[in-house]
């Protein structure tokens, strides 16, 4: 009889949280009574937001980044990103002293490109609606000899993505149910992976928007399905197949998956904003329109969310959230 061994374990995680101490934000953890009780149930937010590049994005790079052997970082970093995980590699490599050059969409929010150009890194750019960011990526590392560090495809960005739920774990102690955005599925295998074997009985739940539902496809038909290249508010969700690593995990250990809509995802950025004082993009507010529109049906008493991130310029922030914009 034949195992397989899982991409990303409890000590990989607890490895990642080590690397990253120091290096990465412990980042808060929020409360509000008003929430609450639209929720029925005690809401702990995990905010990403403050996390460095403004994402948790941060601590899946840096973990794998800090791995690359001196010959590695001497020829640089390379990575494929619609925006957040663009800005974490491209601060990670300048944290560790190399380069990195990163393929973006042409149509990349203006503030994660630039951004990402701040931090020092190349930018390369690409239609996301007909071209294959990943293959570009490859053939450009291939050509420049890179090391190539995927934005969830990878056990070492899985294992820093799973540090936020073990910060929030430590702070909070045990909790009923975790809400996580999902999107390649990388934060929310990291997660689980930490969540489930501290707690074994916790009930995660993996959130997208309506327009990009392949995970939710591929749990039901259990094995990974593609859909149309999703045209939703979260850029940061918008792809159309789990990844291959971050689904052998996530098939195993995510309970459920809940669609939420873009203007469920606009309330929750405008709630967020009005009564919490934060901002959030609207990928890293799905779980939050998911617990105030019931989305994930009648909560335990103890739930986590983890607002996986807040970059959104206030032009765009502007644009979908001001008055009764739609």
């Amino acid at each position: 009889m034949t195992t397989t061994t899982p991409p990303v374990s409890l000590d990989d995680v607890r490895d990642a949280a080590a690397r990253l101490k120091g290096v990465a934000h412990r980042t808060p953890v929020l409360r509000s009574r008003t929430l609450d009780a639209l929720a029925g149930a005690e809401i702990f937010l995990k905010c990403e937001n403050f996390q460095r590049v403004g994402a948790f994005k941060f601590r899946g790079a840096y973990n794998a980044a800090s791995r690359l052997t001196p010959e590695q970082l001497s020829r640089g970093i390379a990575a494929y990103s619609s925006g957040n995980h663009a800005q974490a590699v491209a601060l990670a490599a300048r944290e560790l002293g190399t380069t990195a050059v990163i393929v973006m969409p042409e149509d990349a929010p203006p503030s994660k490109r630039a951004a990402t150009a701040g931090y020092g890194a190349e930018i390369v750019t690409y239609d996301r609606y007909t071209g294959d960011r990943v293959a570009i990526a490859e053939a450009l590392a291939a050509e420049r000899g890179l090391a190539l560090i995927p934005p969830y495809e990878h056990p070492h960005v899985m294992a820093g993505q799973g540090t936020a739920a073990l910060e929030l774990l430590e702070e909070v102690g045990e909790l009923d149910a975790l809400l996580t955005p999902v999107g390649g599925g990388g934060l929310m295998a990291g997660s689980a992976t930490a969540a489930k074997s501290l707690y074994p009985g916790i009930r995660t739940v993996g959130v997208e928007p309506e327009a990009g539902d392949d995970t939710k496809r591929s749990l039901e038909a259990g094995r990974r399905i593609s859909v149309p290249v999703p045209r939703t508010i979260a850029d940061g969700q918008a792809l159309h197949t789990p990844g291959e690593l971050t689904f052998s995990v996530n098939r195993r250990l995510l309970d459920e998956v809940v669609l939420v809509t873009d203007d469920e995802i606009r309330d929750a950025m405008r709630f967020a904003f009005e009564r919490l004082k934060i901002v959030v993009e609207p990928s890293g507010a799905t779980p939050l329109a998911a617990v105030i529109n019931g989305r994930a049906g009648t909560l335990p008493r103890r739930v986590g969310v983890i607002i996986s991130g807040g970059n959104i310029d206030a032009g765009r922030f502007a644009e979908l959230c001001g008055g009764d914009a739609r």
